[in-house]
């Protein structure tokens, strides 16, 4: 029914940039939050950034004054913007939405992931 296929991920230097994209596609009638989760290897899955639409976002510490989440309703992309990169935030970068259906189902949305290195 609903389907979040993320991209941009990849290999950048410590201090370089990235910028992840997710979009949502399918029986959407609404749109409540989006945001990014990550996991490296042997810890577990924390969430990094998200945003509810029409408010503001909120952000893990470990990437305040670094990352930017930003969400475009017009198409359902959210965005992330990953500036100062540093060797800890290599991870698998998963996006994640709550939704709610055409037929008024809400779901709890899971992209496939993707890898992010940062590394010398």
């Amino acid at each position: 029914q609903v389907q979040l296929v993320e991209s941009g991920g990849g290999l950048v230097q410590p201090g370089g940039s990235l910028r992840l994209s997710c979009v949502a596609s399918g029986t959407i009638r609404r749109i409540n939050a989006m945001g990014w989760h990550r996991q490296a290897p042997g810890e577990e899955r924390e969430l990094v950034a998200r945003i509810i639409s029409g408010d503001s976002a909120t952000y893990v510490d470990s990437v305040k004054g670094r990352f930017t989440v930003s969400i475009n309703n017009a198409n359902n992309t959210v965005y992330l913007h990953m500036n100062s990169l540093k060797p800890e935030d290599t991870a698998v970068y998963y996006c994640n939405a709550d939704i709610v259906t055409h037929s008024l189902r809400r779901l709890n949305v899971w992209g496939q992931g993707t890898q992010v290195t940062v590394s010398s």
